[in-house]
């Protein structure tokens, strides 16, 4: 895999909409600006807008192609040195016929985002770059009152610092609030955080077991599978996979049949481990908790592939970050979590 570049104070950055236009809107753009101040303030980034990625959710919904030339056009630049999504949705997939793989891959930079830039993070994955599953500009950028020091402290750790990231704690905080961000007063309003009563959780395996890292938002890992993003069978060979669920808080029985799924594909018999980000609300902690079990002890017959539950990647707050390809190690007997490498290099 190809590393991009560490982030400096003074870099550019470009802020994208490949999903959901609801950055440009009038009723959300406070939230935008929220977050663009805070990639200024707090980490010393130049924000560049990408030409449509203010232009709102109705004109964006209607031109994917759009937002693909964004995408395109912030590769392409030399000045920039980092992507930085400004929020997920649920149609990235549209922008698939306007990517050119070449164009990523020969120009490598920091692309950062969750949910459904799942899409645009296997785009980069199939042109050979490194990418982040991490924060986004309206959600966590623009959190309430001031940004979490957990997901300040990732972002510092893994984007600007070439040095191996090291082990991931969990965050002794979570919370799921949702508080709407069209009512401007709430962005001043700190969200209710919930002590961390678990920690992360082994729910099979022993000993250490290490791999690259690949995943991803479940329900839209559902939506790739059959394109042309969608990694061949040895790809997965000594992975560690990650998964988490979206704020839809999908059913038990989704989880099931999505994991059936990769049953079917092969793909518990090549990986090395799996990491499960923690549920929103804690809705169906237990329920999914079953499931992951019942596929990939009983079904897969792979009681012996570590499991880790409940780590602060995806849907909740606050968060860490996932560096597509580089090694990471489960150690199942401490219930620790490490990635071994850095995910950028030092020029």
């Amino acid at each position: 895999m190809i590393k991009a570049e560490k982030l400096d104070r003074g870099d550019k950055v470009a802020v994208v909409s490949l999903s959901w236009g609801g950055a440009g809107d009038e009723k959300f753009r406070h939230r935008y600006e929220i977050g663009k101040k805070r990639v200024e303030e707090l980490f010393g980034l130049n924000v560049i807008e990408m030409p449509n990625s203010l232009k709102g959710s109705e004109y964006l919904d209607k031109h994917p192609e759009a937002r693909a030339e964004d995408m395109m056009n912030a590769f392409k630049n030399k000045e920039i040195k980092a992507i930085f999504s400004n929020i997920g949705g649920d149609d990235t997939l549209r922008l698939l016929p306007f990517i050119d793989f070449d164009v990523i891959k020969n120009n490598p930079k920091i692309f950062m985002g969750y949910s459904d830039t799942t899409v645009n993070h296997f785009m980069c994955y199939k042109a050979g770059l490194t990418s982040f599953y991490g924060p986004s500009i309206l959600a966590e950028f623009a959190e309430n009152v001031e940004m979490h020091d957990y997901t300040i402290n990732t972002i510092e750790k893994t984007l600007f610092s070439s040095k191996p990231v090291g082990e991931i704690k969990a965050s002794k905080h979570w919370t799921s609030e949702w508080l709407p961000w069209e009512k401007k007063e709430n962005s001043k309003i700190k969200r209710k955080l919930n002590k961390e009563k678990r920690g992360y959780e082994i729910l099979q395996g022993k000993g250490k077991v290490k791999g690259k890292l690949i995943g991803g938002c479940i329900e839209v890992l559902d939506w790739l599978r059959g394109t042309i993003l969608w990694p061949e069978i040895n790809d997965w060979e000594d992975k560690i996979l990650f998964l988490e669920t979206s704020e839809d808080q999908p059913s038990p029985d989704y989880i099931r049949w999505y994991l059936r799924a990769l049953n079917a594909l092969g793909i518990f018999e090549k990986i090395n481990g799996v990491i499960i980000g923690k549920p929103r609300d804690e809705k169906y902690y237990e329920k999914y908790k079953d499931q992951y079990l019942k596929v990939i002890r009983d079904e897969a017959q792979r009681d012996d592939l570590p499991i880790m539950y409940n780590l602060n990647f995806g849907h909740t707050s606050p968060m860490f970050i996932l560096p597509y390809g580089v090694e990471a190690e489960i150690d199942c007997d401490n219930k620790t979590f490490k990635i071994n490498e850095a995910g950028v290099k030092k020029i």
